[in-house]
């Protein structure tokens, strides 16, 4: 009498479901925004209302100019309190990341989360023709993953 195994047929990988699951599917669109004139001030108090770590920064025609952070605040902090003056006037546009690495909304899922794994970042803007129109995060990626669990990988 032979061994036999218990292990079912495995089926293979529907190359054709990973595909279709794009970045746009899984974005925010309602974004907290920031302009660049606003004060550094503002930003960190909508941060702590919002319980959000940074956002994209847009002009008055909702094109992408840069991202402010939590980063991007303590670092204006310590340089307040270290050239002893006051943050009161301190506007975004001096603080932010201006030179922003974006993301396209078709782009499959997987291929963003390898993104976010070589790039170190938390969140990347989605623009199309030239405005924002979401973002993804990490976290987004990862709700991705829930919804699809074992469907495609």
């Amino acid at each position: 009498m032979g061994i036999k195994s218990f292990i079912g047929k495995r089926a293979k990988p529907d190359k054709s479901t990973s595909e279709q699951i794009i970045v746009s599917d899984y974005m925010t669109t309602n974004l907290i925004v920031f302009s660049p004139d606003q004060s550094v001030l503002e930003v960190i108090n909508t941060l702590i209302k919002q319980k959000i770590s940074g956002g994209p920064v847009v002009n008055e025609n909702y094109e992408l100019v840069g991202i402010i952070s939590e980063g991007d605040c303590i670092k204006q902090i310590s340089e307040s309190r270290y050239y002893n003056q006051p943050m009161g006037n301190v506007s975004v546009e001096k603080q932010m990341i201006k030179n922003v690495e974006t993301i396209d909304g078709n782009m499959n899922v997987f291929d963003a989360a390898e993104k976010f794994l070589n790039s170190k970042r938390r969140r990347f803007p989605i623009v199309e023709d030239g405005k924002l129109v979401g973002q993804i995060s990490q976290k987004d990626i990862l709700k991705a993953a829930i919804q699809l669990k074992g469907h495609s990988w």
